[in-house]
């Protein structure tokens, strides 16, 4: 669910440009060396398991289905009649759904001449067309590579090369970029695809005629031999998929990790890793939800791992109709798309409840029918989530996870009656410990790096095997997060920051989330970001990124803020207002850009 990427440092993937990956066996023998004793690299104790939600299994059982594209056509099959997803007030039924993915695989397939394994890339926001072309590329057995719509020429040229992908689909808003680089890149074929070109007509013509021309939505671009989505779907329909027998080791996605820290590096997730995710966060959320019945607004992008999987995927699962926002950005059109249905899920980062919560025609909404409220993807704040719950009477559910795990790992209650400001207990069958430098296991209370592992970890990633070493560990299994946390006595883990966002104030740590959980309760700031400065007499200290509610907030108050809960060296020094702050493209707050 939500989705934070791990430090640069994994294990072995494929050196072949269509290889399969190979998976380090998660092993729970051995033992490290440490101040001259071997400690054994014990089994974790289960401490949440005792306060589980009743009716969560403590395990699941992978082998239940084969493959993502198993749980796709099952769901096409008993809710064909059913929406699927909408966008702009169109809708894309399941039967629907079956029928144009199939004729996009047998396209890729047979006209294409695309083989098994193939890196297939997409590039564009939340349309009706982005679940046809993923599950199409799927079924025809092939690997999906989501490509960040908003990517500048360089970062997409680094990823085609890297992923070694044979084709895209792009929507038109964004092919000028892919132009820049169509020579340094070594896609075969390119198909491209306008916002509105699966609506009915005459809605489909207006919508494409507004954006091109209109808005202006389109810049100048020349793509040579790219072939337009809906003549592939056509030429599709006249051919035979020959189905690819898919199992658990299979590619299903190279998932690109944000690139904030280094290199963007892909993630390779296996139909088992997925399917395993699936299940598991099926299993947490089954109490809460009815099969057939739910509709989930799906404001953060689907190439992004947490709406992916949490909406795209599990809500497929289990017959949901997925609400997509093509623009969330645009809260005005946001707000008047989901006032139109009866919503029960919602999922999304802090920065965007955040949003919601200023927006008074958001506030005005009917909150009726809403059974979940889901957070990640970056920390929930505890005063976002308590005005959510003031404001919706439902509870915003912090979990955690991140592109190595599916996203999944940890989830809380959703039954929990109050912000705990806690990411949770370790989903079925999942392993989550706090370990120190060294790799042993921490007790309870203690600060270290949360590790993770499950049936859900990567493989590895993307032909990297240095990167991969040095975040899974080949002899355990344990997947390194680069998260620094600790678990209480119940099992619950809590995140205290990212080991490289720690701020070091004469030899004491301070973690920015801290800092900036307090800075979001003065009531004249709207958001705020905390990173550390160069210091000569304390080596860093903290600077605050303020954007205020109005021009009345000072400095001063927002510093007398800080002091009443915090003490002297957490105290920001610097306080610099803003009107935004600068955030990726699902929301997270860029400490590395204030830097």
């Amino acid at each position: 669910m939500p989705a934070r990427n791990a430090q640069a440092r994994h294990h072995g993937a494929p050196g072949a440009a269509r290889g399969n990956a190979s998976r380090a066996s998660p092993g729970v023998g051995g033992s490290r060396a440490k101040g001259g004793q071997e400690l054994v690299d014990r089994p974790v104790e289960k401490l949440w398991l005792k306060h589980y939600p009743e009716g969560v299994p403590a395990e699941i059982d992978p082998d239940a289905y084969a493959s993502i594209v198993d749980i796709l056509e099952t769901s096409c099959r008993d809710y064909a009649d059913k929406p699927a997803f909408t966008n702009m007030g169109v809708e894309l039924t399941y039967a629907q759904l079956d029928r144009l993915s199939l004729r996009f695989a047998a396209f890729l397939q047979q006209d294409l001449d695309l083989a098994r394994g193939d890196r297939v890339a997409i590039m564009m926001p939340n349309l009706l067309q982005y679940p046809v072309v993923l599950f199409g590329i799927l079924r025809a057995g092939m690997v999906a590579v989501n490509v960040n719509p908003m990517y500048t020429p360089r970062e997409l040229e680094h990823q085609l090369n890297d992923a070694d992908a044979r084709a895209i689909v792009i929507v038109d808003n964004f092919a000028h970029t892919l132009e820049q680089v169509r020579r340094d890149v070594p896609v075969d074929w390119v198909i491209t695809t306008a916002i509105g070109d699966l609506f009915p007509a005459p809605r489909r013509a207006l919508v494409n005629f507004v954006v091109r021309y209109v808005r202006r939505m389109v810049p100048s671009h020349h793509l040579p031999a790219a072939i337009r989505l809906r003549d592939a779907l056509a030429r599709g329909a006249a051919r035979q998929l020959e189905t690819p027998r898919l199992a658990h080791e299979d590619i299903a996605f190279l998932q690109y990790t944000g690139g904030t820290t280094g290199v963007s590096k892909g993630a390779i997730l296996t139909h088992g890793n997925v399917v395993s995710n699936m299940l598991q966060a099926r299993a947490w959320i089954s109490s809460m939800v009815e099969e057939g019945r739910e509709i989930v607004i799906t404001a953060l992008p689907l190439y992004h791992i947490f709406s992916l999987t949490a909406n795209c995927l599990i809500f497929v699962a289990i017959g949901g109709l997925n609400v997509l926002i093509t623009n969330p950005r645009d809260l005005k059109t946001f707000t008047r798309e989901i006032g139109r249905y009866p919503f029960t899920v919602i999922t999304g980062v802090n920065t965007l409840f955040n949003a919601l919560l200023h927006y008074e025609p958001f506030r005005r909404l009917d909150f009726s029918h809403l059974k979940v409220a889901l957070g990640g993807g970056m920390a929930v704040q505890r005063a976002v989530a308590e005005r959510w719950k003031e404001l919706t009477g439902v509870p915003l559910i912090e979990a955690y996870g991140l592109t190595e795990t599916s996203p999944a790992a940890a989830i809380n209650p959703l039954d929990l009656e109050e912000y705990n400001g806690k990411i949770g207990m370790p989903i079925p069958s999942t392993e989550m410990s706090i370990q120190d430098d060294e790799g042993h296991l921490l007790p309870t209370g203690e600060t270290g790096e949360i590790c993770i592992r499950g049936p859900q970890v990567m493989h590895g990633y993307w032909r990297r095997p240095e990167e991969t070493a040095r975040t899974l560990d080949e002899r355990t299994g344990w997947l390194h997060t680069g998260d620094m946390g600790m678990m209480d006595q119940d099992g619950y883990f809590r995140v205290v920051d990212r080991k490289k966002d720690m701020i070091n104030v004469s030899g004491f740590n301070v973690f920015p989330n801290e800092v900036e959980e307090i800075l979001a309760q003065h009531p004249g700031v709207v958001e705020a970001a905390v990173v550390g400065i160069p210091d000569e007499k304390s080596g860093e200290t903290i600077k605050a990124f303020v954007v205020p509610r109005d021009d009345g907030v000072t400095r001063e108050s927002i510093i007398e803020h800080c002091r009443k809960s915090l003490t002297a060296y957490k105290v920001p020094k610097q306080i610099e207002f803003r009107d935004e702050l600068p955030k990726s493209n699902v929301g997270k707050i860029l400490r590395k850009e204030l830097r």
